[in-house]
């Protein structure tokens, strides 16, 4: 099924509202959420020392950014939630950008690394291949991009007041080795559970 102009403007529009709508709860839910190995992951890869351009894509309330900031790096956050925006330029004082996924405008090789936790999978299938693609013309040569999403079997469509496709390994990594990219590492989390219990697919790619 093809999704029209109409059907992508309301995917965002009803996604972001409902983000609009619960992210005071949202940052509350998600405060203490443990996803230092996944920025250990994208650390690891770009192997530079401080301070590293990091994109914090689908940022939310902000969390991540005080993170690479207390680490010693220039991280800039990106979300298209109005209220997120706020809440991650107030808590974090770093630069936000309030951007819709579906309609990015990205610096040309900026950026050393991209972190998108928990977000590209928000993404339309059909509008996932022209975003890879404009993350891959943000990183630098070299540049790392770290995703992490909830696995499944390349089902789409929505969920509750959300849209989302839930891929699995191979899918997902064809689609970023059509847009460029070099696979580098990933494994499924939370560690140490059996695969069952994992949701998510975590992966590390080098842009090509």
């Amino acid at each position: 099924m093809t999704l029209s102009p109409d059907d992508l403007a309301q995917i965002s529009a009803l996604t972001l509202a409902h983000y609009q709508g619960c992210a005071e709860d949202f940052r509350e839910g998600t405060r203490d959420h443990d996803v230092s190995q996944n920025i250990a992951a994208l650390l690891r890869a770009l192997d530079k020392a401080a301070p590293l351009q990091i994109l914090d894509f689908g940022c939310g309330p902000g969390r991540d950014l005080r993170t690479f900031s207390a680490l010693g790096h220039t991280a800039v956050g990106l979300d298209g939630c109005p209220r997120f925006v706020d809440m991650a330029r107030e808590d974090s004082g770093c630069e936000v950008w309030q951007q819709d996924f579906l309609a990015l405008d990205l610096p040309p090789a900026r950026f050393d690394g991209i972190f998108a936790n928990a977000v590209l999978f928000h993404i339309p299938s059909q509008e996932l291949p022209r975003v890879l693609r404009q993350l891959h013309a943000t990183l630098q040569a070299g540049g790392v991009l770290f995703s992490s999403n909830p696995r499944g079997e390349n089902q789409e469509g929505w969920h509750g007041e959300r849209y989302g496709t839930y891929y699995d390994l191979s899918n997902w990594r064809a689609l970023l080795l059509a847009a460029g990219f070099v696979e580098l590492e990933h494994y499924y989390r939370p560690a140490g559970l059996p695969r069952e219990q994992q949701p998510w697919l975590a992966s590390v790619w080098r842009k090509g």
